[in-house]
């Protein structure tokens, strides 16, 4: 992905631990690497299909200037996630700020903290068989159509499908939802979660009957296996309610441990006799 870069722009804010520090301020430094196509600007000689880097530095300073933190942890966390909110054509950044004034007792040129944040590609599933099941799963898409760190961009038909898992229930509506994101995988089921209780989500029964069920199936490349969260979801590829809406809109997004796309799974499993959707 093509960058633009900027380096050691100086902001002279009022951020420490220290009182003195948010009192009398210092000057702080930043590098930053904004990662984005720059292609179509560059042929079309056209700053409007660009990143305007003085903006972003114009940004830089009113955001040092108007907020105090007491970590410049904290200063670059929340700086790069507004540049991230309020350039969309920035995909990722690489932020560094330096402290070349810190209030350390001994020689040295300076101290930073460097992060890389931008946005990630994740795709959820989602289903109800308890009350108005088209509202439930609408409520989801709106929930997170209205998170400023979520972007939906594509959602799949609801499906009509039968009940997985044994449990004797009601037929299920199901679909799928692609969205790039802030949030870290860990963060990003914290927040479905949270919508699932909005939407009078009860964990009672496994694989019981529930008002809305949000689920990560894929998230970028990422594989990881924790008590609480396993990424690719750890049964997706034997669920043909899940892998038919997310064929119609990611057909050719690979599972990152076997190794194949969404159709093919999707056909393997159909071939294999499951048929949950109706």
């Amino acid at each position: 992905m093509d960058q633009i870069r900027i380096e050691n722009l100086r902001i002279y804010a009022h951020h420490g631990v220290y009182a003195e520090e948010n009192e009398k301020g210092q000057n702080f430094y930043m590098n930053a690497v904004l990662g984005c196509d720059t292609r179509k600007a560059g042929v079309m000689d056209d700053l409007d299909l660009s990143t305007n880097y003085g903006e972003v530095c114009l940004f830089f300073q009113r955001f040092l200037t108007e907020h105090t933190y007491k970590l410049i942890e904290t200063v670059a966390e929340k700086a790069a996630e507004e540049v991230l909110l309020s350039f969309p054509l920035v995909r990722y950044i690489d932020l560094e700020i330096r402290k070349p004034e810190a209030p350390i007792p001994l020689p040295f040129e300076s101290v930073s903290v460097k992060i890389t944040r931008g946005w990630k590609k994740a795709y959820l599933a989602c289903g109800s068989n308890m009350g108005e099941r088209e509202r439930y799963l609408n409520a989801a898409v709106e929930a997170l159509l209205a998170d400023h760190k979520c972007r939906v961009m594509k959602v799949s038909d609801w499906m009509m499908t039968t009940p997985y898992g044994g449990v004797e229930q009601e037929n299920f509506l199901n679909g799928a939802i692609a969205i790039e994101t802030l949030y870290t995988p860990e963060e990003l089921l914290e927040r479905i979660h949270e919508i699932e209780k909005d939407n009078d989500r009860e964990r009672k029964v496994h694989w019981g009957p529930r008002t809305l069920d949000l689920d990560i199936l894929l998230y970028e490349d990422c594989v990881m296996y924790t008590d609480d969260l396993k990424i690719p979801h750890a049964d997706m590829h034997n669920r043909d309610f899940v892998l038919a809406p997310l064929a119609q809109i990611a057909p050719y997004e690979m599972h990152p441990v076997l190794r194949k796309s969404v159709m093919q799974l999707y056909r393997e499993v159909k071939q294999r006799g499951e048929e949950h959707v109706l």
